[in-house]
This record gives C-alpha cells, sequence and structure tokens, in this order.
C-alpha cells in the first residue's frame, strides 16, 4: 500500500515563502504523476500543480510566477516552494500521486494547513 506524508505548512505572513514536501512510500514500481491540492473553507478542493513522469508541470492561473513545483524521483518526492504568498493562499494543502505499485495507485496524503496571515 502507498501512503503519503506532507511537511512544511505553518504560518506565514503575506509576501513570505513557504516549502511543502510530499513523501511516497510503499510498494512502487513508477510514478505517473505527483501534484498538490488545496481546499480553502467552505469550497472545493482545487489543483495547485501537478507533475508529470516527464518533468511536464500545470499550474491553477491563481498560483503562476509564484509558485514551484518539482520532483525528486529517486526519493519519490514532490516539492512545492511557494512565494509571494497571499492570504486567499490559505488552505490545506493535499498531496497527491498516481502510479503503479503492487497494483494502479491514486493516494493522498493527510493535508498540511498553510495559512497566510499577518
Amino acid at each position: 500500500q502507498v501512503q503519503l506524508v506532507e511537511s512544511g505548512g505553518g504560518l506565514v505572513q503575506p509576501g513570505g515563502s513557504l516549502r511543502l514536501s510530499c513523501v511516497a512510500s510503499g510498494t512502487i514500481f513508477s510514478i505517473y504523476a505527483m501534484g498538490w491540492y488545496r481546499q480553502a473553507p467552505g469550497k472545493q478542493r482545487e489543483l495547485v500543480a501537478r507533475i508529470a513522469g516527464g518533468g511536464g508541470t500545470n499550474y491553477a492561473d491563481s498560483v503562476k510566477g509564484r509558485f514551484t513545483i518539482s520532483r525528486d524521483s529517486a526519493k519519490n518526492t514532490v516539492i512545492l516552494q511557494m512565494s509571494s504568498v497571499k492570504p486567499e493562499d490559505t488552505a490545506v494543502y493535499y498531496c497527491n500521486a498516481v502510479g503503479k505499485g503492487s497494483t494502479w495507485f491514486d493516494v493522498w496524503g493527510q493535508g498540511t494547513q498553510v495559512t497566510v496571515s499577518s
């Protein structure tokens, strides 16, 4: 069974930076894509950024130019570097991974809170 563990959330001031990490563990043969999603109170979960196995990325329009997603395939790790954060970035951030282990998997982390406030 594949599990995801996120870290790096917390309180940050507007205009500041924060780095989120997510590590996948378990029986993993290949990961096709990893990504970050977020859910603010009263809102639906939305894509923040996603990176495919080949390195292709896509971002939500609201974070383009401010957030960067990267991946260390050897360590089954995905990083979200958040810069110039805004109060509207406040949400619970969830990591997602899709790939093949003993079976196909599409799994989520437990979520990490990011709060942008002065």
